[in-house]
């Protein structure tokens, strides 16, 4: 699934966000026309905050008219009237960003992080993009449907942001009362107690955030994330928010070299951690870093089954709710499929020929995009009597 294209900018400076529209009625504080060259005339465009279109725009037209203007887009069949999409000047790229029909929306608040994660499907970048971001989320809530039912906020860390993350809490929070918030963190921040206590105070009502854990022994998961010190702060993180009344879970991407203690890591978060509210082992997507640490991180599914079922069996007893992501059902033991979810993003989500004829495709979350190639060679199609 599409969600970018490029085109040539004229007549802005600044990033512009707004709402598709396809026919010559647009709110023209609100929306962003959409048009073939036949619509393209001067008394329609001063109705819009800004022209896409395919067609060529000359600077003539586009300076009389002074319409921001991306024009000569090379892709817009992904377009739909209601996307919320971001023009950026200089470049001319435009990403939709917000899908109403879609139940898998999410923020991205910046591209840098604390951590350089061997597995990273978002590797950071090393630059201040902090004004920036806060001036594009600010513009995006306000074309947020009030009854959303969820929405994400990832990264990067957001907590990077520092006191601009709250700005854009407090915005969700008066715009989206009744939504489901969850935000990814590697909770690193969270051990400061002060600026916790803070988010507490301006975090959404229905608020949750997510932080990986990925091994009981400090040294493991200081190298996983690559980052000292990391595991002494996570763990006092999400204590701290839990302190605060910050609902938390914790998240375990399962590859190499989380799977050998997988188990002692378990009880770690059952003795240390009964509080959170989920926890989530997820299989590794193929992307960003993985695959240039492929060799440390790669091991067949398959091949951790006893360690899975174990696990889950130790959650499961402790009375921890729990759930497997991005995992096959073909390469998952039948005792461990009704933990499994259909957990992939639906515009980065596919399935392989071999699932075409499986008794359980309906069931089963596929791939991501980045493991069509990358992927287990024990794929298969099932045919089971029962479901």
């Amino acid at each position: 699934m599409r969600l970018t294209t490029m085109g040539v900018a004229e007549n802005f400076a600044r990033p512009i966000v707004g709402r598709i529209a396809f026919q010559a009625s647009g709110n023209p504080a609100e929306d962003i026309f959409v048009a073939a060259a036949d619509q393209i005339e001067d008394s329609v465009l001063r109705r819009f905050k800004a022209l896409v279109t395919p067609s060529l725009v000359s600077r003539d037209v586009a300076t009389r008219v002074q319409v921001p203007v991306v024009h000569s887009v090379r892709h817009h069949d992904h377009f739909r009237s209601g996307d919320v999409i971001v023009l950026h000047p200089k470049t001319g790229f435009v990403r939709t960003i917000f899908r109403p029909d879609s139940p898998q929306n999410a923020l991205f608040i910046t591209d840098r992080c604390n951590s350089n994660c061997l597995m990273c499907s978002q590797p950071p970048k090393d630059h201040d993009d902090t004004q920036q971001s806060l001036d594009l989320n600010l513009q995006l809530i306000p074309y947020l449907p009030t009854d959303l039912t969820y929405l994400g906020i990832t990264g990067g860390e957001p907590t990077l942001l520092g006191k601009d993350l709250f700005r854009i809490l407090t915005a969700l929070k008066s715009r989206l009362p009744d939504t489901d918030i969850h935000m990814l963190t590697n909770g690193r921040t969270f051990a400061r107690r002060a600026f916790t206590a803070d988010f507490a105070q301006v975090a959404p009502s229905r608020f949750s955030v997510g932080i990986p854990l990925y091994s009981d022994s400090a040294t493991e998961h200081d190298h996983i994330v690559q980052a000292k010190s990391a595991f002494d702060q996570t763990v006092i993180g999400i204590h701290e928010l839990a302190r605060a009344g910050v609902v938390t879970e914790i998240r375990i991407v399962l590859h190499r070299l989380t799977i050998p203690r997988l188990r002692n890591l378990a009880e770690y978060i059952c003795r240390n951690f009964p509080f959170v509210v989920h926890v989530a082992l997820m299989g590794l997507e193929p992307t960003g870093y993985a695959p240039r640490n492929w060799k440390e991180l790669w091991i067949d599914p398959v091949d951790y089954q006893t360690e899975l079922e174990d696990t889950v069996e130790i959650f499961s007893t402790r009375g921890l709710n729990l759930s497997i992501y991005n995992s096959q059902l073909c390469l998952l033991r039948r005792s461990l499929w009704r933990y499994a979810r259909k957990s992939i993003s639906d515009w980065k989500n596919i399935y392989l020929p071999e699932c075409e004829a499986c008794s359980v495709f309906e069931r089963c979350g596929g791939f991501f995009k980045s493991g069509e190639r990358l992927h287990s060679p024990n794929i298969k199609s099932l045919h089971c009597d029962t479901i």
